[in-house]
């Protein structure tokens, strides 16, 4: 038996959970059974009383099982051969997103369907009167008090203003989202998705457009949506966009409410679930089920699948986002993505309003023809920002970036023990550019941090040996050399100041641990 004869280990084991016993016996064989572990419980039960028990907790402690015979083998969960982008299909995607406008194709397709629903041209002066109409309103209703508001979206020309003024952003940001993942190698050749809430369907039609530009590739993309006028948008530009038989079938949307169990009609297992924008518009927040609702539709996820929660990146809807990931770790889901916690320590995200940001789309005709009014800025929507969290079962470990306790760096968490001090530290950057002309503003993260902390780096001060901070991707891990601490009482928050003596660099990839102020492999 795999536990030999030790009788220490036989009487520790006797007196462990369950779940303790099953990840001990799995942190040294590879492969049990189950009927090997009963002599060494403290209640033996039937093979099939124990699977019962712990098959909610496999995939958090990185474990799969498969019935063999009377029995269940139990094995860990083996990573999957990474699918990695070839030269061409990099060539082809970053092409696309340099282009940074959505494909004329889709966009003659949302002018067709709005001239359909409404019986005109979709560039009569009376509709587009009305669709500026639903535009203002939806944006008047988005920044009322979380508890006011109604973020529907759901009936006549809300569902067109919605495609004319947040559809080519969402569309564009998802692309992106998708070249993420990619990178990160968290796709599949052939894949099994669901998204969640999918309104006019930005999100498959988005995932059908990146992958028409990979190589042998196939996913069969599943939604649900509550709202009628939304399905019906949803399958007209599926049809006008979508190839039959192509590299990706978009499915029917099932009719169901994102706060209700999934209907039977989807698949049992997913590799990727996608929340887009849909968490946030559950805003009662004396009755906050998004954390219940995520772990309840995660228990749908392969082993080695991914989750990807996506919201608007203002800070009201980020801190609710991150306050709500950091839920979920502990319910045991595991962040991967963008924080890469390189202290190897759980965070506790406090006050995180953190984003990503991705060039500026081109307008589309229609929103462009929307904008020949007075009040031309209120229907011009081309910013991308957007603040995201990719999660997997906690069992996975992510391979990082980690700073070891020996090192020279102190953590964020002390930086009251350095006030008016010049110090090293390794940090990710975890946002775009939050200053102005005179001073470049970054916000900073090693996980550990009780309060916010930010890189400051005045205009002037900006060099050849510090400019990486600018430069650098978002979730990049950096190594800066020489900045003086400074507490902000004001916002409750501590500064880094950057000066031109101050030494920036970017840490390369792969695996790190930082020790002794050196980088070492």
């Amino acid at each position: 038996m795999y536990v030999g004869g030790s009788p220490t280990i036989r009487q520790d084991m006797a007196g462990n959970t369950l779940i303790s016993t099953i990840k001990y016996v799995a942190g040294t064989k590879p492969v049990f059974r189950l009927s090997e572990i009963i002599p060494y419980l403290d209640e033996p039960k039937p093979v099939d009383d124990l699977y019962q028990s712990i098959a909610p907790e496999l995939a958090r402690l990185g474990l799969v099982a498969r019935k063999v015979g009377g029995d269940v083998e139990i094995s860990r969960i083996l990573p999957t051969e990474p699918f990695v982008l070839n030269t061409g299909e990099q060539e082809r995607t970053a092409a696309f997103l340099d282009r940074k406008e959505m494909p004329a194709a889709l966009a003659e397709a949302i002018e067709r369907y709005i001239t359909r629903k409404v019986g005109t041209a979709w560039d009569d002066p009376v509709i587009l009167d009305r669709l500026r109409k639903a535009i203002v309103a939806q944006k008047d209703d988005y920044w009322k008090p979380l508890q006011k508001r109604s973020l529907r979206y759901t009936k006549g020309y809300s569902v067109l203003g919605y495609l004319a003024y947040h559809f080519p952003v969402y569309f564009m940001q998802t692309e992106h989202l998708l070249a993420r993942l990619a990178s990160d190698g968290m796709l599949k050749r052939s894949m099994t998705i669901l998204d969640v809430g999918t309104g006019p369907g930005v999100v498959p039609l988005a995932i059908a457009d990146f992958f028409s530009r990979l190589d042998e590739v196939k996913a069969s993309v599943y939604s649900i949506e509550r709202s009628e006028e939304h399905v019906e948008a949803f399958l007209a530009l599926r049809e006008a966009y979508v190839p039959i038989g192509g590299k990706v079938s978009i499915k029917n949307p099932a009719k169901a409410d994102i706060r209700d169990p999934l209907p039977s009609s989807l698949p049992e297992k997913f590799d990727l679930i996608i929340f887009s924008n849909v968490l946030g518009e559950l805003a009662d927040p004396a009755d906050d089920r998004r954390a219940e609702i995520v772990e309840r539709i995660a228990g749908r996820l392969v082993p080695d699948g991914v989750i990807l929660i996506i919201e608007p990146a203002d800070e009201e809807n980020s801190l609710r986002m991150r306050n709500l990931v950091v839920g979920l770790a502990e319910k045991g889901l595991a962040v991967h993505a963008p924080c890469p916690f390189i202290r190897g320590t759980p965070c506790t995200a406090p006050r995180c309003w953190s984003f990503a940001t991705a060039p500026a789309i081109r307008q589309t005709r229609l929103m462009e023809t929307l904008s020949h009014c007075e009040e031309y800025y209120r229907y011009m929507n081309t910013d991308i920002k957007y603040s995201y969290a990719v999660l997997r079962h906690a069992g996975l470990n992510r391979d990082g970036y980690r700073v070891t306790s020996e090192a020279k760096f102190p953590r964020l968490s002390k930086l009251q023990l350095h006030v008016e001090k010049r110090i090293n530290v390794v940090v990710a950057k975890m946002s775009g550019d939050l200053g102005d002309a005179k001073n470049h503003l970054f916000k900073i993260c090693d996980g550990t941090a009780k309060t916010p902390v930010y890189a400051v780096v005045p205009a002037f001060h900006m060099t050849p040996e510090n400019e990486v901070i600018r430069e650098a991707p978002y979730g990049t891990v950096l190594e800066i050399r020489g900045v003086l601490v400074r507490y902000n009482k004001e916002h409750n928050a501590y500064n880094l100041l950057v000066n031109r003596n101050t030494e920036i660099r970017e840490s390369q990839a792969g695996e790190r641990s930082y020790a002794a102020g050196r980088t070492t492999r």
